[in-house]
């Protein structure tokens, strides 16, 4: 008997957004607001992850961050879903963002394993469950310990599976092996962190992806994921090559410096970056546009 597939908490298909700035580096709310419906609306994203690290955040204040949650949600309306990224190094500072994320109308919560501290893997539990008790909002893990400096181990995501508000994991962790481990074990949802990783994680009962190059990719990765769940894995093996170069051409470098490239390219105002990033070189962008060309994006 085929294992049962978690239900898609979050949809199936999330994209990080960038998040626009005007020329003087302030928000540009408008695009925001625009771009979040042509994620919406044109790429078929289910939800939108605001505040990401895609979307600058450890580079936006807190108030910034509010405001950006609140202008995609006015465009956005109930055609999507809105998580807002919330992690921080520090648990009061995460429960506050948290909370503004409750008041900003969001539909759940990305949390990532605190960075840089390293927490004992007692207090690493008990930062995740003190964020998840601080609000009624539906919480996905993000593991990533490139970024973060230590792993959630096997064992504590499987421990927070047992909290009622713990329902996903955004897997950047690179280890196929482990991620289906807790799946056997959890109801947890799994979304690929990592673009080119969604086929092989949905093939060990991942739902779904939390992507970079969906910005561009978006409607064919959803086709990717409905061939697969419609049991048409040649299809979706198909798309997942077609796709592959976009894939890990948006990590060349910070993803969020090649996004904003590729959509200056595509005519919205995506603005530059806050340092330490900096805009894409001329020959970067024009190497990751020429990969979209290619890809018929």
């Amino acid at each position: 008997m085929l294992a049962r597939m978690p239900a898609p908490v979050f949809g199936r298909l999330l994209t990080a957004m960038v998040t626009p700035l005007a020329p003087d580096g302030s928000l540009n709310l408008d695009e925001a607001k625009r771009l979040a419906s042509h994620l919406v609306d044109e790429m078929h994203n289910d939800a939108l992850v605001i505040n990401g690290t895609t979307g600058e955040s450890p580079t936006t204040d807190d108030h910034e961050k509010l405001l950006l949650l609140e202008a995609v949600k006015e465009a956005v309306g109930d055609r999507a879903l809105i998580l807002a990224g919330v992690g921080t190094n520090e648990t009061a500072a995460t429960i506050k963002r948290s909370r503004d994320a409750v008041s900003a109308g969001c539909d759940g919560l990305l949390v990532v394993t605190p960075y840089y501290s390293k927490p004992p893997v007692d207090a690493l539990y008990e930062h995740f469950v003190m964020v998840a008790d601080a609000t009624e909002l539906p919480i996905m893990l993000y593991d990533i310990p490139g970024r973060s400096g230590i792993p959630i181990p096997e064992a504590v995501i499987i421990a927070l599976a047992e909290h009622p508000r713990i329902v996903a994991v955004k897997d950047a962790k690179g280890d196929i092996v482990s991620s289906s481990r807790i799946m056997a074990r959890t109801d947890l949802a799994y979304y690929a962190g990592d673009d080119a990783m969604t086929l092989p994680l949905l093939s060990v009962g991942g739902v779904g992806v939390v992507g970079t190059s969906t910005h561009f990719t978006g409607a064919r990765t959803k086709e990717l994921i409905e061939a697969f769940v419609a049991g048409d894995a040649a299809r979706a093996l198909a798309v997942h090559r077609e796709l592959l170069d976009v894939y890990t051409g948006v990590f060349a470098t910070q993803g969020c410096m090649l996004v904003k490239a590729g959509l200056e390219a595509r005519g919205f105002v995506p603005g530059g970056l806050r340092r330490p990033l900096k805009p894409a070189s001329d020959a970067q962008a024009t190497e990751f546009v020429a990969l979209l060309d290619a890809a018929g994006l």
